[in-house]
């Protein structure tokens, strides 16, 4: 009995709205279609597959990443996402895999979860080159200033 596919992840989240308009946003899933359960929360889509499933009002005090590191999901358009991120002074580390056409960027949700965004056969950005220590970031936006 292997396992043949990644059905979703789910995260307990603080703050529904937040969350729901970060995923939309910067990684691109859809809120969409959600059995009537009798707790809050969304299923956020990447095309037809509901990948993530958010939690609200939990009672739970634990949220972040805990033992998982990250989540990655496959993305398109790099220069459009790294503009936008850019643009919402959203903090942000992209590499560039050695000996593989791709690039990545990290980001953390509104509850300190790490997204990795893959970027397979897209255009090198300009100064961005393989790095063989994967802890180094080839960018790092500053985080917004109040």
């Amino acid at each position: 009995m292997p396992a043949t596919l990644l059905e979703h992840y789910n995260v307990y989240c603080k703050d529904l709205k937040k969350t729901v308009d970060f995923y939309e946003k910067y990684v691109g899933l859809r809120d969409g279609e959600r059995p009537p359960f009798p707790f809050p929360g969304a299923w956020m889509y990447a095309g037809e597959q509901a990948v993530l499933h958010l939690v609200s009002d939990s009672g739970r005090s634990d949220h972040g990443s805990g033992a998982i590191d990250h989540i990655a999901l496959r993305c398109t358009d790099l220069r459009s996402t790294l503009d936008l991120l850019k643009k919402d002074s959203v903090p942000y580390m992209l590499r560039k895999v050695p000996a593989r056409p791709l690039q990545q960027v990290f980001v953390h949700d509104p509850d300190g979860i790490q997204i990795e965004m893959n970027f397979w056969d897209e255009e090198l950005v300009e100064g961005v080159s393989e790095h063989r220590d994967a802890s180094a970031p080839v960018f790092q936006a500053a985080p917004a200033t109040a």
